[in-house]
């Protein structure tokens, strides 16, 4: 095969699309190795969390608090909490031992909603080494007292502190849940993103009916979840100034082969990687390049987005037109109703 496998994401030159994003198999540098043995052309490290930070800031304040209570003139022994080397700082070695350990980009991730240490610790993990960082803003829009007009200026304010403070590629990984998702992604990047991830898979939570409790039970994805990411990169492909990612639902070469043709970068994959292993990236790869080879692209870069909504024959396709006939077409199974007997 000559198919030219390589492509361009956030500005940075990588062998092939395919890119493992944070999970716990991101977390081990021998886990990472084997990734890269199995051709992953960059990755991103597993998400550095805002509570991880909040929870170390409040350790070290507790402890103080504790100690200048013992006596009345302790105080004046303990600098002030900013004095403290604090924070999350295995992260940070983490990062710099992949950078050592790995030939491959690796790109450091910020899990959180707020202000916070974020500029900060984007800064920090940039000297560490990494090559971008990914912003995940995991923010769940639950107050009835927040207007949606605050909500992304939240995430707007969010992305333009972060981007200022660092000199390396920012991409932001957000979940679809916006009322003009096309022109929040205009605005994100407006705001400084250089790439956007499609889309933060939030966890949703269940109720034991045994023990009465809020369940935070974790699901892996399947490749049904595909077609939302899908549908928006298709949309988004042409439209923002951008690198565009496509993740949730990547379980397959046809899978990552789909969001490139509507006009991915890259396709990231992580719980098809956490069920069956590395090798599973190997797969996908070989039957990305097979498939490209079979249908005549000398590269991807010739296939990333020859089916987006600007390149298609029916762009109305990834809105509405086919809603009616999806309904129709659907047929109720011959033993509905029949029952057991």
């Amino acid at each position: 095969m000559s198919v030219d496998l390589s492509t361009t994401y956030l500005g940075i030159e990588l062998a092939n699309p395919i890119v493992p994003s944070a999970s716990p198999l991101t977390t081990g540098l021998d886990h990472m190795k084997q990734l890269e043995d199995a051709g992953a052309s960059a990755l991103v490290i597993a998400s550095l969390f805002e509570e991880q930070i909040e929870h170390e800031e409040l350790e070290v304040f507790r402890m103080l608090e504790t100690a200048a209570d013992s006596t009345s003139e302790a105080s004046s022994f303990f600098p002030e909490l900013q004095d403290y080397r604090i924070g999350p700082d295995a992260y940070l070695a983490h990062i710099q031992q992949a950078k050592k350990a790995l030939s491959i980009p690796v790109i450091g991730s910020l899990n959180g909603t707020s202000e916070g240490g974020w500029v900060r610790y984007a800064k920090l993990i940039e000297e560490a080494g990494a090559d971008a960082i990914e912003l995940n803003v995991y923010l769940i829009a639950a107050d009835p007292d927040v207007t949606s007009e605050q909500v992304e200026a939240r995430y707007l304010k969010l992305v333009r502190i972060v981007k200022e403070s660092v000199d390396i590629p920012l991409a932001v990984k957000v979940g679809p849940y916006f009322s003009s998702m096309a022109h929040m992604a205009r605005q994100l990047v407006a705001a400084g993103a250089d790439g956007l991830v499609l889309f933060n898979r939030f966890m949703q939570p269940d109720i034991d009916l045994e023990t009465l409790t809020v369940d935070p039970s974790l699901h892996l994805s399947t490749s049904r979840e595909l077609t939302l990411p899908l549908r928006w990169i298709a949309i988004l492909s042409g439209n923002v100034d951008a690198s565009l990612a496509g993740t949730t639902g990547v379980h397959t070469a046809e899978d990552a082969l789909k969001l490139l043709l509507a006009g991915a970068d890259v396709s990231m994959m992580a719980s098809a990687l956490l069920h069956e292993g590395p090798g599973r990236l190997t797969e996908v790869l070989q039957g990305v390049e097979r498939w490209l080879d079979e249908h005549e692209y000398e590269s991807v870069e010739q296939a990333k987005g020859s089916m987006s909504q600007r390149n298609v024959a029916d762009p109305v396709a990834f809105e509405r037109a086919n809603y009616m006939k999806a309904l129709t077409s659907y047929s109720t199974p011959r033993n509905w109703g029949r029952g057991a007997r």
